[in-house]
């Protein structure tokens, strides 16, 4: 695959050669000879910090590499042919009209950028595809659109499964800033690989191959050029506005005092660091660890449906100056690391005879679970559910995260009842008279345990048959009729 390597100013080129050197890594969470033994069970050795990747701070803090930030890092890797166009021009306009919208999206994208570039630097592509989340997403890692589509990068669940983003119930990779990113650039490459043309290998990451492929076929049928302009008269609105908005928002970059408007700061040097840990550990508790805002934290890694992180190898990203706090507070940890576990649904039930057997509120469950009202949960469905104080140090088997799902479907149509209990009834027979569970008749009447006296009223959810939906019909005609007469 041809790959394009932009040149390079010599003051970059050796800012980058000092990059190369090897880098001072953090410590490595052993624990000193002479320091006395870990309490059994202790996390002390949970966590790992992973120095293979872009996030790991050393000679980065040279004074030498403060010579350029990012931006500048940034402009000498552009190697895109400008599209000098009118719809490039207009949105050109149009962003720096609205500078402080903006410059806000640079400031979110300024976590990410630093990673983003030394990704594509490795792979010699244009570093202006740097610029192009703000363009997808507004560098926002939780974004979905109306097509579904998610993430920072914003691929589509097919999509996603293609380039090998895992999505689960516990997990989506397409928000994870490193599994997208690499994703993403792996897509890229691969269109530039079939068009040979960076402005085209956009379009498609934005309009599909197919679609490309076939104005291609069209233009050349009638001995047209197959170029982006010439090509995007075949092009939907929004791909046309696509690479334009990109071509603006890059000339912004590259010459800001042209447009009034002063870049926020970003540091040639990584934002964050990848931390690995070994074992199920709450959203809120890393956080915690780490001594970062829980939006800072998510920010960083959004890629965790669930308030629970699970999983031996999942590595969770920190700023820089947090990932030491996190270690030594974690080797002082003396408490579960997580407080959630999994109970596979037997029959498909609703969550309110779930939450009686389980001893929750429905309304609880249905919140974490993230089930709407009037949902059955159908046999096979996982439920996250805090952990019993039985097994507060058991964490969730990897082949349940990997595997769980959660199976919905709407439920049929009930109507309330109040019904006097009977010298004989108890609640089973009350359960077979109505065709319900006894644990959705203790979810009702709020009743702890089984026992009912006689004249007691319980409120009933039965279901609407064709039988009782036709003598309602009936009623109301009969009260009809009565008023006409």
């Amino acid at each position: 695959m041809k790959r394009l390597r932009p040149a390079l100013t010599p003051r970059i080129a050796a800012t980058l050669a000092l990059i190369a050197l090897p880098l001072i890594s953090l410590a490595e969470g052993s624990v000193p000879a002479d320091s006395p033994a870990p309490a059994e069970n202790s996390p002390v050795n949970t966590l790992s910090l992973d120095t293979s990747l872009s996030g790991t701070p050393g000679s980065l803090n040279l004074s030498e590499t403060r010579e350029i930030d990012l931006w500048e890092r940034i402009r000498g890797g552009f190697a895109i042919p400008d599209l000098e166009n009118k719809t490039a021009a207009g949105q050109t306009t149009w962003y720096a009209s609205r500078s402080d919208a903006f410059l806000k999206t640079l400031q979110r994208g300024s976590r990410y950028l630093y990673h983003v570039v030394e990704q594509l630097e490795k792979r010699g592509m244009p570093t202006e595809l740097a610029l192009l989340p703000f363009i997808e997403s507004a560098f926002n890692p939780q974004a979905i659109s109306s097509a579904k589509a998610s993430g920072m990068w914003q691929f589509m669940a097919a999509t996603g499964k293609d380039y090998n983003l895992k999505q689960n119930m516990f997990t989506d990779e397409r928000r994870g800033v490193l599994d997208s990113t690499e994703a993403a650039l792996n897509y890229l490459e691969r269109l530039y690989g079939m068009f040979g043309d960076w402005q085209l290998a956009l379009a498609a990451y934005n309009w599909g191959e197919g679609s490309v492929q076939r104005a291609i076929k069209k233009q050349q049928a009638a001995g047209l050029p197959i170029d982006f302009d010439s090509l995007s008269v075949h092009m939907p609105a929004e791909t046309r506005n696509y690479v334009p908005k990109l071509q603006a928002v890059k000339n912004i970059i590259a010459h800001p005092e042209q447009f009034n408007i002063s870049l926020p700061t970003v540091e040639n040097q990584p934002y964050f660091v990848p931390v690995a840990k070994t074992r199920d550990m709450d959203v809120k508790l890393a956080a915690e660890l780490a001594e970062l805002p829980l939006t800072e934290f998510t920010a960083l890694n959004p890629q965790f449906n669930k308030p629970v992180i699970t999983g031996t190898t999942t590595k969770i990203l920190l700023p820089t100056e947090n990932a030491e706090k996190f270690k030594e507070n974690l080797t002082r940890w003396q408490g579960p690391l997580s407080s959630w576990a999994t109970y596979i649904v037997q029959k498909t039930e609703k969550i309110e005879a779930l939450a009686a057997k389980l001893g929750h509120s429905a309304d609880f469950l249905r919140n974490v679970n993230l089930i709407p009202a009037k949902m059955l949960v159908k046999a096979g469905s996982t439920l996250l559910v805090p952990k019993s104080e039985k097994h507060t140090d058991q964490d969730i088997a990897p082949e349940i995260a990997e595997n769980a799902k959660l199976i919905i479907e709407k439920a049929i149509a009930t109507r309330q009842i109040s019904l006097k209990v009977g010298k004989r009834d108890n609640l089973n027979a009350i359960a077979s008279r109505y065709h319900v569970s006894v644990a959705d008749i203790k979810s009702w009447n709020k009743l702890k345990t089984e026992q009912i006296s006689y004249g007691q009223t319980l409120k009933l959810e039965v279901p609407v048959t064709a039988r009782s939906r036709d003598n309602g019909k009936q009623k109301l005609a009969s009260h009809h009729g009565h008023r006409r007469s």
